[in-house]
């Protein structure tokens, strides 16, 4: 019997754009970004997308009764299923806007959920997704849109035909939650204890962080051969990943790619997604991976800095910003950007995509990395000959001198290096 694929799901993509709004985002980048979040999500077709001006939000239906009128008729036009609206939207308000115009509709937390579910791989993700879709839940109806489930498993936010609605027990989700925050508690002790065991292995730990969609991941399977998922969309990493690598030099370092941030990420999933970014708060060295050639590139830079600061992460942890993407740029931007950057000890400019300015980037990563070291003069008896073959071995003498009861050697070491010195 022949298999049939899961119908599409048409969706509308809508930017509200709120007059008096003080967080308001410049709306054509903010639409763009909303389009892109939702081609990250399988089953779903952008039918069409817009901006939608308001001179204030309507507490019933967010919008008035005539553009609700206008959005209906275009919609149905469209045969659209699934309206998708970039901002926050009101269980009263998305029941009224289904209502009028037949169809199912999402906000912005809803379908970073639904992508958040699909994307999720490792236990601790999964576990995370979970307890933050089950406390958005919490004050709404949850839907069972039977397509896309079969598909792919989703939350049951998004789907089409067949629905049924069930009224959510506030008592079951909160018993829910709990058993959740349980095995989430065991999944975080097993993460410390291999972060403890970690700790162990002399290794430092580069973090690659950045906006969702700069490139992190192909740059990370660059330098480690792994295949991490590496799609030009956004969220195509939500796990930690991590790889020991040997840069240049020869210094072995672990590198780890994280999660990709994002401008108003709903708070419930910055809460749920803290742990994922723990490898962040133990890194060494923070690579902050930009999208040079995004338009809000800069904006996009602001927003990374400011979720780093929330994290916690600490100020004195160095970092190197990389310009990823310049292959993607105009020959004069180009330009500017590599003399900008060549100016600058923190500013790399690259592309992960060609390999151009990467093994300069490890150049400096192993450079930043490299442990501070003093100079000594060391008095070594003829007897010592070990001793002095040791510090051969190590590449630490810069000069040696003949003396009558041995040799007189000038070594630049690192702590590590001297204390190794010292139990001979």
């Amino acid at each position: 019997m022949e298999e049939h694929a899961p119908p599409e799901t048409r969706a509308w993509v809508i930017h509200p754009e709120i007059k008096n709004d003080q967080d308001r985002r410049e709306p054509a980048p903010a639409l763009d970004e909303a389009v892109a979040l939702a081609a990250a999500l399988p089953g779903l077709t952008v039918a069409g997308s817009e901006i939608v001006r308001l001179p204030r939000v309507h507490p019933g239906a967010l919008f008035g009764s005539g553009k609700i009128e206008e959005l209906g008729a275009r919609m149905k036009a469209e045969e659209v299923d699934l309206v998708l609206v970039d901002g926050p939207v009101t269980p009263v308000q998305q029941r009224n806007l289904e209502k009028e115009w037949k169809v199912k509709l999402l906000d912005r937390t809803g379908l970073i959920l639904e992508i958040f579910s699909d994307r999720a791989r490792t236990r601790e993700g999964v576990l995370q997704v979970e307890m933050a879709a089950l406390s958005y839940q919490r004050t709404r109806l949850v839907r069972a849109w039977t397509h896309l489930e079969r598909q792919r498993g989703g939350l049951g936010f998004v789907g089409g035909p067949g629905e049924t609605q069930i009224e959510a027990d506030r008592r079951a989700i909160d018993e829910q939650l709990v058993r959740l925050r349980r095995q989430l508690d065991k999944v975080a002790r097993t993460r410390t204890l291999h972060r403890e065991a970690r700790a162990k292995v002399p290794f430092p730990i580069v973090a690659l962080v950045g906006y969702t969609n700069a490139g992190k991941s192909t740059l990370f399977n660059r330098l480690t051969g792994a295949e991490v998922m590496a799609k030009d969309m956004l969220f195509a990493t939500l796990d930690p990943t991590m790889r020991r690598i040997e840069i240049a030099g020869g210094q072995t370092i672990i590198l780890s790619d994280t999660v990709g941030f994002i401008s108003d990420l709903p708070t419930e999933l910055v809460a749920a997604f803290r742990a994922t970014l723990e490898e962040v708060l133990d890194a060494d060295l923070i690579l902050h991976v930009r999208d040079i050639s995004h338009p809000q590139s800069a904006e996009q830079a602001a927003e990374v800095e400011t979720i780093l600061a929330g994290l916690g992460v600490a100020e004195d942890t160095p970092k190197i910003e990389v310009w990823n993407k310049i292959d993607r740029i105009p020959a004069q931007d180009r330009e500017a950007a590599l003399t900008t950057a060549g100016r600058k000890e923190e500013i790399h400019a690259i592309s992960a995509w060609t390999g151009e300015g990467v093994e300069e980037l490890t150049r400096a990563v192993a450079e930043r990395l490299r442990p501070p070291t003093t100079r000594e003069t060391l008095h070594l008896a003829h007897a010592e000959g070990r001793a002095r073959a040791w510090l051969h071995e190590e590449g630490v003498i810069e000069a040696e001198r003949p003396t009558e009861a041995g040799t007189e050697i000038d070594v630049r070491w690192t702590a590590r290096q001297k204390e190794r010195f010292a139990r001979l």
